[in-house]
């Protein structure tokens, strides 16, 4: 018998250039977002207020952005990062060039962008990825740098 325990990519396994496609997607509730907006205490009428919201440029509520963000990089997680990253380093370039509606459903993309061997931390290498969330439509609605110290393949014994 064969036991596979799901797990993300080691420094090795993450090659410059490639790009996975990350499922499942993941619907956005008015739940969601209500709850999201409550737990960090951001109250901005966008987000909550479906009549004032009625009046905005987009005609309807947004989705906290920080949501969105955390969706997208959290959807990459199983494929990724799961086991074998150490720390989250830090984020560089975001971007959320449209925007995200309650009931949209988020992708995400992820492409392997840098890697270097940690120069303080033995077994260990730092990669930078970009994310991409995509709408249920292929819209861009939101493109985040992150990088992350990730472990080496375990060596074999």
């Amino acid at each position: 018998m064969t036991v596979h325990t799901r797990r993300g990519r080691y420094y090795e396994e993450m090659i410059v250039g490639d790009v996975y496609r990350h499922e499942p997607g993941r619907t956005i509730t008015e739940a969601d977002n209500v709850l999201f907006c409550t737990m960090t205490m951001n109250s901005q009428s966008l987000h909550l207020d479906a009549v004032a919201s009625a009046d905005s440029e987009f005609g309807q509520r947004l989705v906290n952005s920080l949501l969105t963000l955390a969706i997208v990089c959290g959807i990459g997680v199983g494929d990724l990062t799961q086991k074998t990253t150490i720390a989250n380093l830090g984020f560089g370039e975001i971007a959320f060039p449209a925007p995200v509606f309650i009931g949209d459903t988020l992708y995400c993309e992820s492409e392997i962008i840098n890697t270097r061997p940690s120069a303080s931390r033995p077994g260990q290498g730092i990669v930078t990825l970009e994310h991409r969330g995509l709408n249920q439509n292929g819209i861009v609605v939101c493109r985040a740098q992150r990088t992350a110290l990730v472990k080496f393949l375990p060596e074999e014994e």
